[in-house]
């Protein structure tokens, strides 16, 4: 485990060179949801309107006036935002898309890269074929 010190030259080191990656405070901010599959939010108060500021990412669809479904379409982020009958946001929470790594392989033959998905028997993610690593 590394030195608080050592934890901290690094924070301010990636301050330094102007870093766009989030924080741990940040990405616990994120409302997360995996890859083409939904996920059910609560809400306190009945929801009027519904905007995703990008579909491509994720869609949310309502379900009843108190039950949103929050759909990952595509990797990336992106913000949904939840008005009331008046126009009042309810909520403008940033949301993290994201695939599903609890039963995957990553396959690398020199510049060619394979995610596989073996839940039970292993097959080649579609989104992720002929993809050559940065």
């Amino acid at each position: 485990m590394p030195s608080i010190a050592t934890v901290r030259f690094c924070i301010a080191l990636a301050a330094l060179a102007g870093s766009t990656m989030p924080s741990f405070a940040e990405e616990e901010d994120l409302l997360r949801v995996f890859m083409n599959q939904a996920r059910v939010l609560r809400l306190d108060r009945p929801v009027s309107k519904v905007i995703v500021g990008n579909a491509n990412v994720a869609d949310a669809t309502v379900a009843d006036p108190t039950t949103i479904v929050l759909t990952g379409r595509s990797f990336g982020t992106t913000n949904l935002v939840l008005l009331d009958s008046e126009g009042n946001a309810i909520a403008d929470e940033r949301v993290l898309v994201s695939i599903d790594e609890g039963n995957t392989v990553r396959v690398f033959r020199q510049t060619d890269r394979a995610i596989l998905s073996c839940t039970p028997n292993c097959e080649q993610h579609a989104e992720f074929s002929n993809i050559t690593p940065p």
